[in-house]
């Protein structure tokens, strides 16, 4: 089967193929600092394949992009943070393949909305107070580490969980997005067998339609490398605690 029978495959109308565009182009801009945004990619491909499948056309698009982010901001990462999430992550990823076809996903996501929206309240309230302290009970790293692996499995919705621990733990611009990229680049290439073999939510054909979208993900990524360039430290800590919340907001009442 060649590239166009298998693109034909999928039945997409026009429409649905400038959705997917545009969620590919949008992922690029996230994985190039501009975080927060993802839930947007997410309601597309949701839209147009359906949960469960949608996770599965997304993993690749996801692991293409890190390897763009790894590469850009990799002088920046701070390894210390990624030693102290990983296990508790990959912990949570493999209870999230076990129950991943029983917990209901709009319990889920409503549980998750709350749990954000109740993280970037009180960030709100760390901001005010201008607090400098950063949280060295390991026990918050370990929970954070665990729910981000979770949400990453059962829908790709780390990004928020993640936002708010690097916020806590107050780091810059740069270094925020290095350490993230490689975080979850790792992960997501973790994820990808379960998906493969497990969920078979990946298949040749899905990997075929990223590889035609992978040129919008290139383009937003660099895109929003330039606009990161223009925002500063103090910007940047309110730009995600913004469209964090607004993330929060949606997955609650979509």
């Amino acid at each position: 089967m060649g590239i166009i029978d298998t693109l034909q495959s999928f039945n997409l109308s026009g429409f649905k193929w400038v959705a997917i565009g545009l969620a590919a182009f949008v992922l690029g801009l996230s994985k190039s600092g501009i975080k927060g945004i993802g839930i947007i990619i997410i309601l597309i491909l949701a839209f147009v394949f359906g949960e469960k499948a949608s996770t599965g056309v997304l993993l690749p698009m996801l692991i293409s992009a890190d390897m763009l982010a790894v590469s850009y901001y990799n002088r920046h990462t701070q390894w210390k943070f990624i030693k102290m999430l990983l296990p508790s992550m990959v912990l949570g990823v493999l209870v999230g393949v076990w129950v991943g076809d029983a917990i209901s996903e709009v319990v889920f996501k409503r549980v998750m909305a709350l749990i954000i929206i109740g993280s970037i309240l009180i960030m709100l309230f760390l901001e005010r107070r201008k607090s400098k302290s950063i949280p060295q009970n390991k026990a918050f790293s370990y929970s954070m580490g665990f729910s981000a692996g979770f949400t990453t499995m059962i829908g790709n919705l780390a990004g928020p969980i993640a936002n708010i621990y690097f916020l806590a733990m107050r780091l810059p611009k740069n270094e925020f997005i290095g350490t993230a990229a490689w975080l979850f680049f790792i992960i997501n290439v973790f994820k990808l067998p379960f998906h493969f073999f497990v969920w078979k939510t990946v298949s040749k054909e899905t990997l075929v339609l990223n590889l035609v979208l992978f040129p919008a993900v290139a383009i937003g990524f660099f895109v929003g490398a330039k606009l990161v360039k223009l925002i500063s430290n103090s910007n940047y800590r309110r730009f995600i605690i913004i469209v964090t919340a607004i993330g929060g907001l949606i997955m609650l009442f979509r």
